[in-house]
């Protein structure tokens, strides 16, 4: 089936304190899972996907970042692997959001934006692309704490090939 959840990112039995510079996103330690929706123009149709988010930190003002999803039929059931993503957010004072993110399809990410009120805003900088990897020019990402911190809203905006700005996911997770 599918690999467990990736192991945090300190190799102590005990997590380390969190640095004073994660308390704006001191809510998302931890892994997330649930079901989203996603479309794009470029795209057959629409489709239903399960997610999992993992953050993690090492007591240095950085999240681990994971994401892993895989497309679902209407009964839940996985029915091949999909997106695939890791990297790290570096949290900067005033809750400012450096964030680098990779995927094995040949995109890397970085993003800037701002952690406020248990939500983090990302928008692209810069984008990297391998030379066969589908040209994204940028994206947009919304993480949201809600239901009293026991649900994580997502959603991303794409813009990639010859495609403008607009909403490609949208997913509710909840805490493992």
């Amino acid at each position: 089936m599918f690999d467990p959840a990736p192991a945090p990112s300190y190799p102590y039995e005990e997590t380390p304190e969190p640095h004073p510079l994660l308390a704006p996103v001191l809510g998302l330690l931890g892994s997330w899972h649930g079901r989203g929706r996603g479309e794009y123009p470029t795209l057959d149709g629409d489709f239903t996907y399960a997610q999992e988010v993992t953050f993690s930190h090492d007591g240095r003002p950085f999240l681990r970042y994971e994401a892993r999803a895989w497309l679902i039929d209407t009964d839940d059931a996985p029915i091949r692997p999909a997106a695939r993503e890791s990297g790290w957010w570096r949290i900067q004072p005033e809750g400012r959001v450096e964030a680098l993110i990779t995927q094995p399809t040949g995109i890397a990410e970085v993003m800037v934006g701002a952690a406020a009120d248990g939500t983090v805003e990302l928008a692209t900088h810069t984008v990297g692309l391998t030379p066969t990897a589908k040209h994204v020019d940028a994206t947009g990402r919304r993480y949201a704490l809600t239901d009293d911190d026991t649900t994580l809203t997502f959603t991303h905006d794409l813009a990639a090939v010859g495609q403008p700005l607009q909403h490609h996911l949208s997913a509710q997770l909840r805490r493992k």
